[in-house]
C-alpha cells in the first residue's frame, strides 16, 4: 500500500514557478513509476508528465507542457516532483500525484494503469 501527500499548489501570475511535492510512505516508492495529473473544471483528468521507476532513466510529458515543465524523483526522501515554470492561465487544475509499481527501469504506466493517487492540490495561474 502506497499513500501520496501532494503539497506546493497555489496562486501564481501567468509566467511565474511553482515546484509540486509528492511524498509517498512505504519503503518501496523506488520500485514505483510516478505521474502528475491534472483536472481542469469540466475536463478529463489527463497525464502531464511520468517518470519510470528507480533512476527515473525515461520521462514523458505532454505536449501542452514539453520544455517549461520538469519531473524528477528523489527516492531517498521518498518523494517526487512537478517543477513548473512559464506557467500559464490554461494550465489551472488541480494537480494529482499518481504511482504505480513499474516492471521494469523503463516502463511507463498508461493513463488507466495507476494503482494509488493522491488527494490533489490545486493550481490556479492569473493572467
Amino acid at each position: 500500500q502506497v499513500q501520496l501527500v501532494e503539497s506546493g499548489g497555489g496562486l501564481v501570475q501567468a509566467g511565474g514557478s511553482l515546484r509540486l511535492s509528492c511524498a509517498a510512505s512505504g519503503r518501496t516508492f523506488s520500485m514505483y513509476a510516478m505521474a502528475w495529473f491534472r483536472q481542469a473544471p469540466g475536463k478529463e483528468r489527463d497525464v502531464v508528465a511520468a517518470i519510470s521507476r528507480r533512476g527515473g532513466t525515461v520521462t514523458n510529458y505532454a505536449d501542452s507542457v514539453k520544455g517549461r515543465f520538469t519531473i524528477s524523483r528523489d527516492n531517498a526522501k521518498n518523494t517526487v516532483y512537478l517543477q513548473m515554470n512559464s506557467l500559464k492561465p490554461e494550465d489551472t487544475a488541480v494537480y494529482y500525484c499518481a504511482g504505480q509499481f513499474g516492471p521494469t527501469d523503463r516502463s511507463i504506466p498508461t493513463k488507466g494503469e495507476y494503482t494509488y493517487w493522491g488527494q490533489g492540490t490545486q493550481v490556479t495561474v492569473s493572467s
